[in-house]
């Protein structure tokens, strides 16, 4: 199947690093699971380009923690906001919150996750994966969306090259039958990326400056590879880490890219190029054909609002 690999489309982005952002100040940027792993690395580069940094996490004691190791980086202010995606009164109380204490937005990151998960559902009785990964940050836009800086600031969501492998069953979207928790990694990894393209196509129809901007982290080695449940997994996992992943703060570039650089393009998509797109320089990034498909993604779209009950306009 076809992959997109349009460099020019992007904007010819190769062999990035952080050293190629200008200074952030006056810029905010929040991010959820900001806490740890990738999320953390990117607060840390923000930061240290002196971005004012919110973390947005479930777990306020390992929310300060993380600040606490913020605070020093750079001239801008580091913030905790806590919110739970995997439950909708928390997030709608989260974004109540931040409409209160934050002003505009320049990056929305939708960064946290989980992964492989046992079957288990939200607390509003969405399959965990899909709900927290894809419908949790769906409802997080809806309600912050008006908050995202109109002179350019953009919704950032952190997807995932396992988006290259997942499908998309309205007839069993919550997997009800069948329960694998691979599978419906891949399928939320791939509902992030339709919806980041799908956001792009409306910003841009409407005429907005406000760009959706998607990013992946390659294999990199963070909290969430070692939160499986599945022994084998597990076990896998360590073994491919050792040979194969890069550090979190590596697996971290791409999202900072698309959160603070001037020369990311609505539409893009950024990550590591090299072997399999796992590791490597970071740029412009392959996407798998079926995430383009925008039947799927308008489909996607009118479902997750139908299930948040929320409208996301823009």
């Amino acid at each position: 199947m076809p992959h997109m690999t349009a460099p020019s489309d992007y904007g010819g982005i190769t062999d990035w690093t952080p050293d190629e952002l200008s200074d952030l100040s006056g810029k905010r940027f929040l991010i959820t699971g900001g806490n740890s792993g990738i999320g953390f690395e990117a607060a840390k580069i923000l930061a240290r380009k002196n971005g004012d940094v919110v973390i947005a996490c479930r777990d306020e004691e390992k929310g300060k923690q993380a600040l606490a190791k913020l605070v020093n980086e750079g001239e801008g202010r580091c913030e905790l906001l806590r919110m739970d995606l995997a439950d909708m009164s928390s997030i709608r109380a989260a974004a109540d919150e931040a409409k209160d204490r934050f002003g505009a937005i320049w990056g929305l990151v939708n960064n946290a996750g989980v992964m492989q998960t046992p079957k288990s559902k939200t607390k509003d009785g969405f399959e965990l994966q899909l709900g927290t990964n894809h419908l949790g940050h769906f409802l997080w836009t809806a309600l912050m969306m008006g908050q995202v800086d109109g002179r350019g600031g953009r919704v950032v969501t952190v997807a995932s090259i396992a988006h290259k492998f997942g499908r998309i069953d309205f007839d069993n979207l919550m997997m009800e039958r069948g329960y694998d928790r691979s599978r419906a990694y891949l399928r939320s990894k791939l509902a992030n990326l339709l919806f980041a393209m799908e956001l792009h196509r409306r910003l841009d129809a409407a005429g907005s400056k406000v760009k959706s901007v998607a990013c992946h982290p390659g294999y990199s080695s963070t909290p969430l590879l070692s939160k499986t449940q599945n022994p084998l997994s597990r076990l896998v996992n360590g073994v491919s880490s050792a040979v194969f992943a890069q550090s979190p703060e590596r697996g971290s570039w791409p999202t900072a890219l698309a959160a603070a650089d001037d020369r990311v393009v609505s539409g893009g998509y950024y990550g590591p190029t090299g072997f399999f797109d796992a590791r490597g320089p970071v740029g412009d990034s392959d996407v798998e054909a079926r995430a383009l498909d925008e039947g799927v993604a308008k489909r996607l779209w009118e479902v997750s609002e139908e299930l948040v009950g929320e409208t996301l306009s823009v």
